[in-house]
């Protein structure tokens, strides 16, 4: 799998498939398929290997991987060689057992489609609350 880290430069296009990763911040290395204002960029060949490496990315920037590797006091930031350097020894060591990264993958989708699911249901619910609570207030006056 081929890949060009680098950082993203403030309205850069690139032509082939991207990834951001944020590099400030307590957040830094979340990954998002939209640039960040303070970013790396993760150019691929293809949309597969892009998908393949979202899931590894989201998966270090929810474990809070990127923590032990932040420097500054007031603003944390990540360094581009850090970054580098073991990004691309977890991407490896998550890829040596592929099928078992697709099943992760798999699952993590369906996670996150349940995820958006409950989120949408949640705010069906207290439409319905705040429907019913101005109607009751209607009602009283």
């Amino acid at each position: 799998m081929n890949f060009i880290i680098k950082t993203h430069r403030k309205d850069t296009k690139y032509n082939k498939p991207c990834l951001y990763l944020l590099n400030k911040g307590l957040n830094s290395g979340k990954p998002q398929k939209e640039p960040f204002t303070n970013s790396f960029v993760v150019i691929f060949d293809n949309q597969e290997d892009l998908e393949n490496i979202y899931f590894v990315a989201y998966s270090l920037w929810k474990a809070k991987f990127w923590h032990q590797f932040l420097i500054g006091s007031v603003i944390p930031f990540l360094r581009l060689f850090d970054f580098k350097k073991e990004f691309i020894s977890r991407v490896k060591t998550m890829l040596e057992e592929f099928e078992n990264h697709q099943k992760n993958i798999a699952a993590l989708k369906l996670l996150e489609e349940q995820e958006i699911h409950f989120v949408n249901n949640l705010k069906l619910v207290n439409d319905i609350r705040n429907v019913i609570i101005n109607r009751y207030c209607k009602v009283l006056e």
